[in-house]
């Protein structure tokens, strides 16, 4: 029976074959133009989309290498449909794709794109007219089909790092302590934690380290190497502890650890609508500025009284002696090492005077000190050494007395001792001082050589009206001049480092391209991107003399404006600026090479030097 079925069907696909025919249809291009998210028109600082509809060809179109009025963010194939029609019988095909180039505008204007070419078919030419910037532009998403999606509120178009304070359900810190109530000098654990909802993390960097005020910190390397998840407040977060320090108060009362702030560069994934594919989305880069909480930590001071022979550590620690010399004499030195282990404020434990514990025939000398520390995810922990030299002065019998040092361990809450075993040594007789000048006697008559008046020559002058004693004075005093000389103009040259910086932008800038040509041969993309920011933002900032905090791209072209740089030029560096850093933060590919972007570094830092010169000379 199955069988039967089978070869009928064999039979039918036969005759359609034989019977059907599918007309070939020449290729074709079409160009369209889809709006702004949720606007009827274009705005600079928006995105909008030209939509490519190949039909009936494979040909894949080229990423469209110039855009008039708007700055290339994305091209990709985003859909494709196929139909299938009957006319008398004769079956006929049609398919299409559409790509989709995702534009930024940023010049007002009207303007036409294309036509381009696929496959040697041409398209249609597209107009649009992009408007100025509203103050009520936004992101946001369309309304349709229940499935829309509203943007965050805080979005805004600009290159700068997005201020978010202490965090908001997307992304926050939290700072944490693992004791609220210590002893003064006790060990304590400062963490800092990252909590986000976004797709990736890209860069966590700190601007400066929080404040401790009234601690001694030693920061831990032992931070998180990737995402883990957890569940805060019933919503689940990925996260990675991005800092650690081990922090000892030194005073009591109730301090304070302040936040520091931290740049995190993320990918937020932005939503839209098709009118044919309906909701579809991509990612984009974003920065933003967070910090943690503050904390305050109750500090209360050590039992009293404190033990005469309290050496300052707050842990748990042990103390060990070592003598490896077995044979002694007078007046010849000797060394004794002592070893303090254990967890704590180590590096600030102090021995007892030895001077005042050991026999007063033995003298002892102020010790060379190594310390061999690591810093742990919860303690310091590790040994300092304390090597002491010492001289017996006689011959006898002696004892070098047990060490004992006392410190204070917050797990008992009590003062606790450790002793370091003593010696009994038998000092020889060594060689004196008087033996050693006694060894070769001394004949003073015969050292003398007496003279006859008659040998003197008078051709024996004094050295002082000699040429040669007086150049030993000449030419100490010349290179003293030449000294003082070079270091005022040194000094006069250095004392305005801005200046000094913005004279030779183009030599550090120079320094910073070399290092990314070095990561470009290497193949190493992020590295080069990291580089090539480096230069042309430090390039920018020591030429214009403007810190850090005022490098905003506005500021940037205002005051390149005023020196009289041409608006060419300024455009063209500040979409160098974009493409480097859509490159460097962007997960998808960037239309332009390593090599090129590169090479448009050099071009228009070259550029500039010679506007700037140009205006010096006049």
């Amino acid at each position: 029976m199955y069988m039967n079925s089978f070869l009928k069907r064999i039979a039918v696909a036969s005759f359609l074959i034989s019977t059907v025919t599918v007309p070939l249809f020449s290729a074709s291009v079409r160009l369209r133009v889809q709006m702004p998210r949720g606007s009827r028109s274009i705005e600079v600082g928006q995105s909008f989309y030209i939509s490519y509809e190949v039909v009936d060809s494979d040909v894949q179109p080229e990423r469209p290498s110039n855009v008039p009025g708007a700055t290339l963010l994305y091209f990709d194939r985003t859909g494709q449909s196929s139909s299938y029609s009957s006319v008398n019988g004769k079956v006929s095909q049609t398919f299409s794709y559409t790509y989709t180039a995702t534009l930024k505008a940023k010049t007002e204007g009207t303007f036409t794109f294309g036509p381009v070419s696929v496959g040697g078919e041409k398209s249609n030419t597209v107009t649009y007219t992009i408007g100025k910037a509203s103050n009520a532009a936004s992101a946001g998403s369309n309304a349709g089909q229940g499935a829309s999606q509203q943007g965050d509120s805080r979005r805004q178009d600009s290159d700068k790092p997005q201020n978010i304070g202490k965090g908001d359900q997307n992304l926050f810190l939290r700072a944490n302590v693992s004791k609220a109530n210590v002893f003064e000098q006790e060990a304590l654990v400062y963490t800092v934690k990252l909590y986000t909802t976004y797709d990736a993390i890209k860069f966590i960097g700190a601007t400066a380290a929080p404040k401790f005020d009234g601690f001694v910190v030693e920061e831990s390397k032992d931070i998180s190497n990737s995402l883990s998840y957890e569940t805060y407040q019933g919503k689940t977060y990925a996260t990675a502890i991005i800092a650690r320090y081990i922090i000892f108060p030194q005073m009591t009362g109730q301090l304070k650890v302040t936040g520091n702030t931290y740049t995190v560069s993320v990918d937020r994934r932005e939503y839209f609508h098709d009118s044919f594919w309906g909701n579809m989305s991509y990612t984009t880069p974003l920065q933003l500025n967070v910090t943690p909480n503050d904390l305050v930590v109750s500090v209360k001071s050590l039992p009293s009284p404190r033990p005469a022979d309290f050496c300052g550590g707050v842990g748990s620690f042990s103390i060990e002696s070592d003598l490896n010399a077995k044979d002694f004499k007078s007046n010849q030195a000797a060394s004794i090492v002592y070893k303090i282990k254990g967890t704590g404020n180590l590096k600030y434990v102090q021995m007892p005077d030895l001077q005042a514990l050991y026999p007063s025939e033995l003298e002892v000398y102020s010790p060379q000190s190594k310390q061999n520390v690591s810093v742990g995810s919860s303690n310091v922990s590790g040994m300092v050494t304390f090597d002491y030299s010492f001289v017996p002065l006689e011959e006898g019998d002696y004892q070098i007395p047990e060490v004992r040092i006392t410190y204070f361990n917050p797990a008992s809450g009590k003062y606790e001792s450790s002793v370091a075993k003593g010696y009994k040594i038998t000092v020889g007789k060594g060689k004196t001082t008087s033996e050693a000048l006694a060894g070769k006697p001394l004949h003073f008559e015969s050292d003398w050589q007496v003279f006859d008046e008659k040998q003197l020559s008078q051709s024996m002058q004094p050295l002082v009206t000699r040429w040669v004693y007086w150049l030993i004075y000449i030419i100490p005093s010349i290179l003293l001049l030449i000294a003082v000389i070079t270091y005022r103009r040194y000094a006069a040259t250095h004392a305005d480092m801005q200046a000094f910086n913005s004279r030779r932008a183009d030599k550090l800038a120079k320094r910073r391209l070399r290092r990314a040509h070095s990561a470009m041969s290497r193949n190493d993309k992020e590295a080069f991107d990291t580089e090539l920011l480096k230069a042309l933002w430090g390039y920018i900032a020591d030429k214009l003399k403007m810190p850090t905090s005022e490098l905003l791209r506005d500021n940037i072209r205002q005051v390149l404006n005023d020196r009289g740089i041409p608006a060419g030029d300024i455009d063209s560096f500040v979409e160098l600026l974009d493409e480097v850093e859509f490159s460097k933060y962007s997960s998808s590919e960037s239309e332009f090479g390593m090599k090129v972007l590169y090479e448009k570094a050099i071009s228009v830092i070259n550029s500039f030097e010679n506007e700037f010169k140009r205006l010096k000379s006049k």
